[in-house]
């Protein structure tokens, strides 16, 4: 199995924690890479896609240790996924020089009401030759993502793309502050589709569903019977 940043980071997260993760659903045994109970584990049907795309994860302090979070998905599908613990004093040195290297070109995902308009994005231009989009998340709780956006200056000259989704979330694991707000693995779907890959945010979102509905099915000590989702994902991937 391939071992990404985010499965990277939480091993090394944990190195350093000095006292047990106490939060909801801890005790549980899960399967170590998709944070499922075993019986549920969707890690066989999961594989990479081809995107010209890149995604930087900027991840709040305790959210990759939590066993809900959804960025991990990302990092699933996206070859390119780089991941980094947020910091207000002393922001990782490799991610200020991922930043800066020229074969990315930056943008932040985040909603248009907290930037300044001449950072929005109104559509999507294809980056100059030699450069690849490298799409920025604040993988936090919504408190949490607008303290990262608002405290991280070498952000700050990085054009904002924002989505305001039609349809209400379909992230039933944790209840959510605003009836718009989206989970990480969903925003990257509405990026994908954004920039005209369909077929990878039709897997990210079949993906993103079967990782709910297993994880609501282990919270509920239920068995995996018919799951007609992760089927049309297993179908998705194999096409």
């Amino acid at each position: 199995m391939r071992i990404h940043a985010i499965q990277q980071l939480y091993q090394h997260r944990l190195a350093q924690s000095t006292r047990p993760f106490l939060a909801r659903g801890c005790k549980a045994i899960r399967c170590v890479n998709c944070m499922l109970l075993p019986y549920l584990c969707i890690c066989a049907i999961k594989k990479p896609v081809n995107t010209n795309s890149a995604f930087l994860l900027l991840m709040y302090d305790d959210e990759i240790l939590k066993p809900s979070n959804t960025g991990r998905l990302v990092a699933d599908l996206i070859p390119d996924t780089f991941a980094y613990i947020w910091s207000r004093t002393q922001p990782d040195q490799q991610l200020l020089d991922l930043l800066q290297d020229p074969k990315w070109m930056p943008i932040v995902i985040f909603p248009a009401e907290y930037s300044t308009p001449e950072r929005l994005l109104s559509e999507y231009q294809t980056p100059a030759y030699g450069k690849r989009p490298l799409f920025i998340l604040l993988d936090a709780s919504w408190a949490q993502a607008k303290k990262m956006f608002r405290k991280s200056p070498y952000l700050n000259t990085f054009p904002v793309l924002s989505f305001s989704p039609d349809t209400l979330s379909r992230y039933l694991i944790r209840k959510a502050v605003k009836k718009n707000q989206l989970a990480t693995a969903e925003v990257a779907g509405c990026v994908l589709d954004f920039i005209g890959e369909s077929e990878n945010s039709t897997i990210m979102n079949l993906l993103f569903e079967t990782f709910t509905e297993n994880y609501i099915l282990g919270k509920e000590s239920k068995r995996l019977t018919d799951n007609a989702t992760q089927f049309r994902l297993q179908k998705a991937l194999k096409s």
